[in-house]
C-alpha cells in the first residue's frame, strides 16, 4: 500500500475524515525507533482525545494513538467486486434481509426499527438502524432499553460493517457506552444460477409453502414452537420450505428460502448431524434455488456466523462471497 509523496511518508487524513474509509500506518506497539510498521484499513469511526478508532470490515475496532501515526490516507469506499457476484448496496440488501425475517411487532424511532418476537432469534428481537433515530444517541438508547424491558427482553442493536453506508460509527458509539458485541455474522451474496446448477440429487427434496411439524422437529429440536415462531418463519414476500426425508419422523435436511424481486435468501439450512457431508445441504439449496429461478430471481444471499468455518467453506464452493458483516450489541 502506497503512502508516499515524493519519497516521504505523509499523513493525509484529519478528524474531518471521520466516516470515511482510510488506510493508516503506525509504529509498532512499543513505538521504538526502528520498530516495525502496522497497517490498518477500515472506517475512521472517531478521532477524539488524540486517539483514532478505526473499524475494520469484520467489525473489530482498532484504537490508534495519534502520536504513533506515520502515514494515512482516504481510500475507496469498498474493494472491487468479484466477477459473477451480484452488485448491491447495503441499504438494498438490508431491506431484503429484513423482509425475509420479520418480527411479530415493531415500532419506528426515526429511521430505526425496534423489533420483537417474544425472544425468537436476535434478528427478530433487535433494533435495525438504517439511518438516525431522530434523537441524541443516549436518549435513543434509553428509549430502546425501555421498549425491550417492557416486553421482558434484553435490548439488542443490530449493526453492520464492511460496506459503503454501514454503521461503523454507531458500533464505536455503542462500545463507548458499554454495549457488548455478542454475535457477528457474514451476509454473503452470489449468483443464484450457480446454486441451481449444483450437481446434487434433488429428487427426494419436497417443497412446500407452509412449515409442518416434521420440519420444525429438525429446526427446533427442543420444545413446542409457539405462534410467534410460526409467524416469523412464514414471513416474507414469497416463502418456500424444503424438506428431505429422514428417519424417526424428522427430515434428514431442511431449508427455507424467501424470494423478493431479484433476490433469493437462504435460511435455516440444517442437516441431521449423523448425515452430514453427504451433499444433503446442497440438494436442499439447489431445489430451492431452482424454484426461485422459476419465480424470476437471479441473485442469492445468505447469512452465516463468522465462526462457522464449515458453513463458510460450503458456501464459498457455491460461489458466495462476503458482502458485509453484521453484529448484535447487547445493552449493559
Amino acid at each position: 500500500m502506497e503512502f508516499t509523496a515524493g519519497g516521504r511518508l505523509e499523513i493525509r487524513i484529519t478528524p474531518a475524515d471521520v466516516g470515511k474509509r482510510v488506510s493508516v500506518r503506525r509504529l509498532g506497539e512499543d513505538g521504538a525507533p526502528g520498530a516495525k510498521f502496522t497497517d490498518t484499513v477500515g472506517v475512521l469511526a472517531s478521532w477524539t482525545d488524540d486517539v483514532l478508532v478505526i473499524t475494520r470490515r469484520t467489525g473489530e475496532s482498532v484504537h490508534i494513538p495519534e502520536s504513533s501515526l506515520v502515514a494515512g490516507k482516504v481510500v475507496p469506499a469498498a474493494p472491487a467486486r468479484r466477477r459473477g457476484v451480484p452488485a448491491a448496496d447495503f441499504r438494498e440488501l438490508a431491506g431484503v434481509t429484513a423482509r425475509a425475517w420479520q418480527p411479530v411487532e415493531s415500532e419506528r424511532l426515526g429511521d430505526w426499527e425496534l423489533r420483537a418476537a417474544a425472544g425468537f432469534t436476535r434478528r427478530a428481537n433487535s433494533v435495525l438502524p438504517l439511518g438516525g433515530p431522530g434523537l441524541p444517541l443516549d436518549d435513543a438508547l434509553a428509549r430502546v432499553r425501555d421498549w425491550y424491558t417492557a416486553r421482558g427482553l434484553p435490548a439488542y442493536v443490530q449493526t453492520a460493517t464492511g460496506a459503503a453506508g454501514t454503521q461503523e460509527e454507531l458500533c464505536t458509539g455503542l462500545e463507548a457506552r458499554g454495549w457488548e458485541r455478542e454475535v457477528s455474522a457474514q451476509v454473503q451474496v452470489g449468483g443464484l444460477a450457480a446454486v441451481g446448477d449444483l450437481d446434487a440429487d434433488v429428487s427426494r427434496v419436497a417443497l412446500s409453502r407452509s412449515v409442518d411439524e416434521a420440519w420444525l422437529r429438525r429446526y427446533q429440536r427442543f420444545g413446542v414452537p409457539g405462534p410467534h415462531v410460526l409467524k416469523v418463519l412464514n414471513s416474507g414476500p414469497s416463502v418456500w420450505f424444503a424438506s428431505l426425508p429422514g428417519a424417526e419422523g424428522a427430515p434428514a435436511a431442511i431449508g427455507r428460502c424467501v424470494i423478493d424481486g431479484r433476490w433469493a435468501g437462504f435460511m435455516a439450512v440444517e442437516v441431521d448431524p449423523e448425515q452430514r457431508r453427504q451433499g444433503l445441504a446442497s440438494a436442499v439449496m439447489a431445489a430451492l434455488a431452482r424454484r426461485a429461478l422459476d419465480e424470476g430471481a437471479a441473485a442469492a444471499w445468505l447469512q452465516v456466523e463468522s465462526d462457522n468455518a464449515g458453513g463458510r467453506a460450503l458456501y464459498a464452493g457455491m460461489g458466495f462471497s462476503v458482502h458485509h458483516h453484521y453484529h448484535h450489541y447487547r445493552a449493559p
